[in-house]
């Protein structure tokens, strides 16, 4: 006759290996779970805005940096009283791509600078010049709004070779 274990003893194996798979998962990692790092609260700030002063009546772009010493966030949409319309976009390999979103890491930097992700104001409502500020309303996910201001600056402008 063969003896199968009871139920109790069932119960203690099974127990056991879920106090080891426990043991094993708590003791990997950093310390800070997955979930702990998004949903800490971001800590957001711009840095570097700027927009060269366009040279269509039509069409701007604008550039800035968010920086974040908190949690993951979301860039969701851009508004601005400058246009009817501000759409965020990507350059990858020389091709430009609207965006519906940016992430912005938890502890990191979302970048939009010339050559790489950038804003594009459409049907301007005027045209900015140099030494003008143009308002802006970024609208994260987490962090809801952020109101940033862009400085005109020449055309040719480009932050790594200012003075």
């Amino acid at each position: 006759m063969i003896r199968r274990p009871g139920r109790t003893a069932r119960r203690m194996v099974a127990s056991g290996v879920a106090v080891t798979v426990a043991g094993v998962l708590t003791g990997c990692g950093s310390g800070k779970s997955a979930s702990t790092e998004s949903a800490a609260k971001p800590e957001l700030r711009v840095t570097g805005a700027y927009m060269p002063a366009p040279v269509t009546d039509g069409m701007a772009a604008g550039f800035f940096v968010v920086r974040n010493s908190g949690g993951a966030d979301t860039l969701l949409s851009v508004t601005s009283g400058l246009a009817k319309d501000v759409t965020m976009h990507s350059t990858q390999g020389g091709v430009m791509q609207e965006e519906k979103s940016f992430a912005v890491p938890a502890d990191g930097a979302l970048d939009f600078a010339r050559g790489g992700s950038h804003l594009m104001f459409e049907q301007l409502t005027h045209k900015p010049k140099q030494g003008d500020k143009v308002s802006v309303k970024l609208h994260f996910r987490k962090a809801g709004e952020l109101d940033v201001q862009l400085p005109v600056k020449p055309a040719t402008y480009n932050p790594t070779n200012a003075n």
